[in-house]
């Protein structure tokens, strides 16, 4: 059985941008290990 839980707008919205900060977050984090994966990495001092 799901809860129903009542939020103002304002924080379901800022919820909802934080929701797709971290998907971009993790997409991002996914494409840097297969680059260093395959070897697309340049050592940088």
């Amino acid at each position: 059985m799901e809860e129903i839980v009542k939020i103002p707008r304002e924080e379901y919205e800022k919820l909802k941008l934080q929701a797709n900060i971290d998907v971009k977050l993790l997409k991002q984090l996914i494409e840097s290990f297969k680059d260093i994966k395959e070897g697309r990495v340049e050592r940088v001092r």
